[in-house]
């Protein structure tokens, strides 16, 4: 059956009332095909994350009404080998607290500090640098932010072939690592690589249909942004800086300002949403931000160091690249798929930005 969780928004919640609810819903999961794996509750946010097993997500919205009433505000499909890489735990704490009534009674946020990792396409460093080199680069890269995760306590959540995920629950560790990475990784190394580091703090569920998915979005638009060190965070992991004893060196990072954060956000949603379409330009750009064309430019060339009509450009471009690849080489269909208005002025600038022709990038695939 699938896997699912769930939030629920309940302030004032205590952890003996989270253990309390738990219970009433293990007496009629049975009644709804459902098991109750386990929970997290965060008592200073007033926030609870259900782990449940089930046949659809109405009979876990179901089997709560009825147990305790208290209907959850999203629920989620998860899988579980990614909630444990994420969450460290599918089942309750080992260690939970029995009570005198023999209920299991813990608490504990699930908030998370995402560490992303990204680095130039390895299709496109092959083709530059060559198969042996480049796959030498790989090994050093995966083995030095593995050796940072286990020095951290860092849990890799995932890993791909541009970049990886990993979460931590503490942000001045989360940092520690990151910038130990960037320590042990030559600047030759680094700099071939095109290596960049996000960090963003969040909870599993969110706007987002996917675990943890709105802050690992945020903290791949963060590795966008240019930085001295490579290393940016959000302000949201700043804040969380003050809950921790060890405070690393701020200036081996970058902190993003909330209002620039809110502008990332803005930006790269107006970019997901409306890159495929030939007639978005900086003008609707503009509009749509509500901020003047000197005003956009401006933040463009802070955060990014290029104007707006390259930025536009250039994600186009990367997404053309991965439609590429999932299209099975359809320059033709990429072209238009991805807002461009001809193949040839595709072509063109597809070569300007990676190096290459978007016939040599398909052949480079295989």
């Amino acid at each position: 059956m699938p896997i699912y969780m769930d939030i629920h928004q309940v302030p004032g919640i205590e952890a003996i009332d989270a253990a309390e609810a738990h219970q009433k819903d293990m007496l009629i999961q049975e009644e709804h095909q459902c098991r109750c794996m386990t929970y997290w509750v965060d008592v200073d946010r007033g926030v609870v994350f259900c782990l449940i097993e089930a046949p659809d997500k109405s009979d876990v919205e179901e089997m709560h009404r009825k147990s305790h009433g208290l209907v959850p505000n999203k629920i989620i499909e998860v899988k579980n080998e990614v909630v444990e890489s994420f969450l460290g735990r599918i089942h309750d704490p080992e260690d939970a607290e029995i009570s005198g009534t023999g209920l299991k009674v813990f608490s504990g946020p699930a908030t998370r500090i995402l560490l992303v990792t990204e680095m130039t396409d390895p299709v496109l460093l092959r083709y530059r640098l060559g198969v042996e080199n480049v796959n030498g680069l790989l090994n050093r890269l995966k083995t030095t932010v593995r050796k940072g995760l286990s020095a951290y306590g860092g849990r890799e959540a995932e890993h791909a072939g541009k970049g990886s995920i990993a979460s931590f629950s503490s942000a001045a560790k989360a940092i520690s690592c990151a910038v130990e990475i960037r320590k042990n990784l030559s600047d030759g190394d680094w700099a071939m690589a095109g290596f960049r580091i996000g960090l963003h703090a969040g909870e599993p569920v969110a706007e987002s249909d996917k675990l943890f998915g709105d802050s690992i979005q945020l903290a791949r638009y963060l590795t966008t942004i240019t930085s001295n060190n490579g290393i940016v965070i959000s302000s949201g992991v700043k804040a969380l800086l003050a809950r921790d004893y060890r405070q690393p060196d701020e200036g081996e990072f970058m902190t993003l300002l909330p209002q620039d954060e809110i502008l990332v956000k803005s930006l790269f949603t107006l970019l997901e949403g409306n890159w495929q379409e030939t007639d978005f330009d900086v003008p609707e750009f503009c509009r749509a931000l509500a901020v003047s064309k000197s005003g956009l430019y401006r933040k463009t060339m802070a955060l990014w160091g290029m104007p707006p009509k390259l930025l536009l450009k250039g994600f186009r471009l990367d997404k053309a690249r991965e439609l590429l690849k999932r299209q099975s080489g359809n320059i033709s269909q990429t072209t238009f798929d991805s807002g461009f208005s001809s193949p040839s002025y595709f072509t063109k600038c597809f070569k300007e930005r990676f190096g290459l022709l978007p016939a040599r990038y398909v052949d480079a695939l295989s």
